[in-house]
């Protein structure tokens, strides 16, 4: 687990902010419109094997899944625009699931931050580890 997420962000909200004291317009970007749509979720709020997960992806494995590690594409286009190989993915165990389930943690490679999503990729929420 990671203590705390290495991420700045100033997203629309800031935009707006520096916008309204300095003066000028705001123009919003599909990257801006995409980390409006990422959530944000307390480390404390998480399911239990999350917090499985979480400590397997800082010990570096062993991970229960082949596909876990792999590159994220990001494909639906919820989170943040970046490079490909920038985001990986890991499975969060669904009790009583014969299969993977829906539940993953999305890792981004360059800042350091925790995605979580427990609708396979529909939403995310960014995971707070400060809260």
């Amino acid at each position: 687990m990671r203590f705390p997420p290495r991420i700045t962000r100033i997203g629309v909200a800031g935009a707006l902010l520096s916008a309204l004291v300095v003066g000028g317009t705001v123009t919003a970007t599909t990257a801006d419109a995409a980390a409006t749509s990422v959530g944000s979720i307390c480390y404390s709020d998480l399911p239990s094997q999350a917090y499985d997960t979480l400590d397997l992806i800082a010990s570096g494995g062993p991970f229960p899944y082949s596909q876990d590690g792999t590159v994220f594409r990001n494909s639906e286009g919820v989170l943040p625009s970046q490079p490909s190989g920038y985001y990986h993915e890991y499975t969060v165990k669904t009790p009583g699931s014969s299969t993977r389930g829906a539940r993953r943690i999305v890792t981004g490679e360059e800042t350091d931050e925790d995605y979580y999503t427990a609708d396979h990729y529909v939403t995310f929420d960014l995971i707070d580890f400060g809260c």
